[in-house]
Parts: C-alpha cells; structure tokens; sequence
C-alpha cells in the first residue's frame, strides 16, 4: 500500500517549508517535494506605491537578510529614475551589506546547521537544536552566540536598524562614517575575522571530515550554477557584477543583470507557491535527479563555482583548499555549508578593506536631485542565500507599475526538489525509515539554508 510521509514543519531553516515524502506499494519512494505554502505578495503591495519607497517596504519580506532586500530594490528604483549613487555612498551600502552577511553565515552555520553535526543525525531530535548545542559544546556556542550578537549591535549602532533597515536612500546613503564608527567596526570586523578562520579550520578539520561519506551519497545531482563575479577578472562579487551561469561542465555564459529575462524564465507548480525559475536555453524544466534539465543553482556553493578566485586573500586561500578537495565545479549539497565558512572568511576581509579606504569616509552622500519618470530597473546583490534580482517599472510620476522579484531560495527551488528527492530515494527503501534517516533527508534542503 502506497504511503505519504510528511515532515512539516521542516525546521531550522528560516523560511517555512514542508517535505512530502512518496512511497510506492514496495516502500521506494516514488516522489519527494518540498512545499511552500506561505504567500508573501511582495510583487503586488508595491505596484501603486512611489518608487522611492519600495526599499523601506520590502525589508519586511525576510527578517534574516532584511538588508540585501533594501540595496538590491534601491538599485531597481535608481535604474528606474536613472540615478546613480555617489562613490561613497556606494562603499557605505556594500560595507553595510557585509557586516549584515557576517551575523547570517555565523546564525546558519553555529545555529541551524551545527546540531546535526556536534550532536549527529540520528541525536534525540528533542535536544538536536541550538539548545543542545550550548550542553554539547557550551564555550563553542557561547562564542558563536556572542560573535553573532556583536556583529548586529555594530552594524545598528552605525546604520540605525540591524532589521528593517531605512539607512539606504535612493540617490544615497542617510548618513556619513564617523572617524569613531569607524574605529570600532574596524575592531569588530578584525574579531569576526578572527572568529571565522577559527571557525573554518575547526569545521575543516574536525567536523566535515566525519561526513564525507554522507556529503558523498546524499544530495548530489548534476546542476548549473548562478552567481556574481568581477567583470574584469571573475572573482567573487556580492554586491557588483555581473551574472556568471555556469553550466554542468564548467562553461558559461556572461550577461548583466538587466538581461536576467534573456537567460532564466519561471514556471509554477500546483503544489507549492514558491516559483522554480530555470535556463531559458534549455527550453523546460524536468527536475530528474539523474538527468535534470534547465536546473541551476544559486548561493554560497554556486558562487564559489562560478567565480575565478576571491579577491581578499586568506578566504583564497580557503578556495584554493576546497578546489583541490572537490574540484570545480563541485555538485554535493552539503558542501554548501563549507563554502558558506569561506564566504564569511570573506565578508570579514571585505568589511576591513573597505573600512581602510579614505573614500569611505567621504562627505558627499548623496546625489542630487531626483525627479519622477517613467522608466524601468534591475538591481541585483547577492545575498546569503542567492542572488537577489528586483525588476521594477514606473510611470511618469514614478509610481511602480509592475514588480518582479527573484530571491535566492526561489532560484534553489528546483535544486532542493532534486536533493530532497535524491537523498530520500537513497535513505529509504523497502519501506525502512527512522527519524535518524529522515533527519538526513532534511539536511540535504537545510544545506541551502533556505
């Protein structure tokens, strides 16, 4: 007799989802889907609403990553009204965005991710949370704990708001960088630095390599990847560039993010509300785990793929060990979470590279003066999760006409669907399953920390 087995909610990740698990009469699984049924009707509450107030609205669409929402809109709207920010206001914005990617990967990795890995799969579920973290490795969480705690306390007392941010204008920035502020974000950055290559190293060394087997067997398929770089010289970039998509055997295709349409299209799906974008090239979208096509995938994992090297030198370093272990592009879901660490190694250098250049600490904020008009605009970051892309149109009197908008987890749609199912068709046969086994069949999805 066939059988449907539901997790729901799936926990520790920071969105809401649920996992439906098919059984056929054998006990195989036949079908695994993940589905979002939260509506969030972003794209429709700011048609009719002045352009210029779209970066203070969307914020509330994700309490996590609040501040790639606000640049990535700004950007839209400044398309739209043909404005371009000065030179240090667009230091300030980046600087911004890495001290709020900082706390992110520090709350992914320490929080949601770290149970299954210091407490292992299989644990009482009832204590394989953050709260059976502090009793397995209380000094571990405790410095997890207070890194992240710090790093959103720099980044409000600078900026205002470490949630729902308002400190972005389009035109601008609404402040300038006090020779205090910077100070003391340059001792904060130089802490989480510290905090992260400890954390890389412990990770490396002493965690992953307990579950290389798994990373191995559970959540690999073939897939392209999406992800900004450098025009210049490919390397990483979070908050210019332009789009690198990769395709399954290293080649790709290079276009700005105005030409997003050119290059992904979307479909829907009757069981889920979440859009699966795809590769307009291929035509379609079959999500088969041993011969998918159309499927690209986005966040920390793509980006280390799509990109030549990074440009701050000891989150290199860490490429250059993860390239020699795994190759390029590397396909294995749970290599997610390694990459993420590289990326916070990253952010880290990033926030003092940009905290040392004297333009920072410029006057001139704000570009003057902005007039209504119709037009249209894509802005783009990248955001812990993916690549974020808002497309915005206005009319004469600058009021959005028609939004659209790609978040980073919507681009992983398809790619969670096929480690979901690839992972649960090797972990369940024959009808056997136990709450360790499907406690792994949820970590296959939670590594795109979606």
């Amino acid at each position: 007799m066939s059988q449907t087995i539901r997790i729901a909610p799936l926990t520790r990740i920071e969105g809401h989802a649920a996992l439906d698990i098919h059984l056929d009469q054998d006990g195989d699984v036949s079908e695994a889907r993940m589905t979002v049924m939260s509506l969030r009707g972003f794209e429709k509450f700011v048609v009719g609403r002045p352009v210029e107030e779209v970066p203070r609205i969307v914020t509330r669409i994700c309490g996590i990553c609040p501040w790639q929402h606000h640049l990535a809109s700004t950007k839209a709207a400044e398309a739209c009204l043909g404005v371009t920010p000065t030179p240090t206001a667009t230091k300030l914005r980046e600087l911004c965005q890495m001290l709020a990617t900082i706390p992110d990967k520090i709350l992914h990795f320490y929080f949601l991710a770290a149970p299954d890995f210091v407490l292992g799969p299989d644990s009482d579920p009832a204590g394989r949370n953050v709260v059976g973290l502090v009793g397995a490795a209380p000094e571990l969480a405790r410095k997890a704990a207070l890194m992240r705690y710090k790093t959103q306390m720099g980044l409000e007392k600078f900026a205002g708001k470490v949630i729902h941010p308002v400190a972005v204008l389009v035109g601008g920035f609404s402040k300038p960088l006090m020779e205090e502020d910077r100070r003391e974000l340059t001792a904060l950055a130089q802490e989480a630095l510290a905090f992260s290559l400890e954390s890389v190293k412990l990770a490396r060394e002493q965690i992953f390599p307990k579950y290389l087997k798994l990373f191995q067997e559970l959540g690999e398929y073939p897939s392209a990847y999406l992800g900004l770089v450098n025009p210049d010289d490919g390397a990483m970039a979070l908050y210019d560039g332009i789009f690198r998509l990769m395709d399954q055997d290293g080649s790709y295709d290079e276009f700005p993010a105005s030409d997003y349409l050119a290059h992904l299209a979307e479909k829907v799906e009757p069981w889920s509300y979440l859009k699966f974008p795809y590769m307009r090239k291929s035509g379609r979208l079959v999500m088969d785990e041993k011969a998918p096509v159309g499927v690209y995938r986005t966040n920390c994992l793509a980006r280390v793929n799509v990109c030549e090297g990074i440009s701050t030198p000891q989150a290199h370093g860490e490429l250059e060990i993860f390239r020699r272990e795994f190759g390029r592009p590397a396909h294995q879901a749970f290599l997610y979470h390694w990459a993420r660490l590289i990326e916070l190694v990253h952010c880290c250098e990033r926030a003092l590279e940009l905290l040392a250049d004297p333009e920072i600490m410029g006057r001139d904020i704000r570009t003057q003066p902005i007039a209504p008009r119709a037009g249209e605009g894509v802005g783009c970051v990248e955001a812990p999760r993916g690549s974020l892309i808002y497309h915005l149109k206005t009319d004469h009197e600058g009021m959005v006409t028609a939004a659209n908008l790609l978040a980073g987890t919507t681009h992983n749609n398809a790619g969670m669907n096929l480690s979901l199912k690839q992972a649960a068709k090797t972990a369940i046969r024959g009808g056997v399953y136990d709450q360790g086994l499907l406690n792994t069949v949820e970590m296959c999805v939670r590594a795109y920390d979606p």
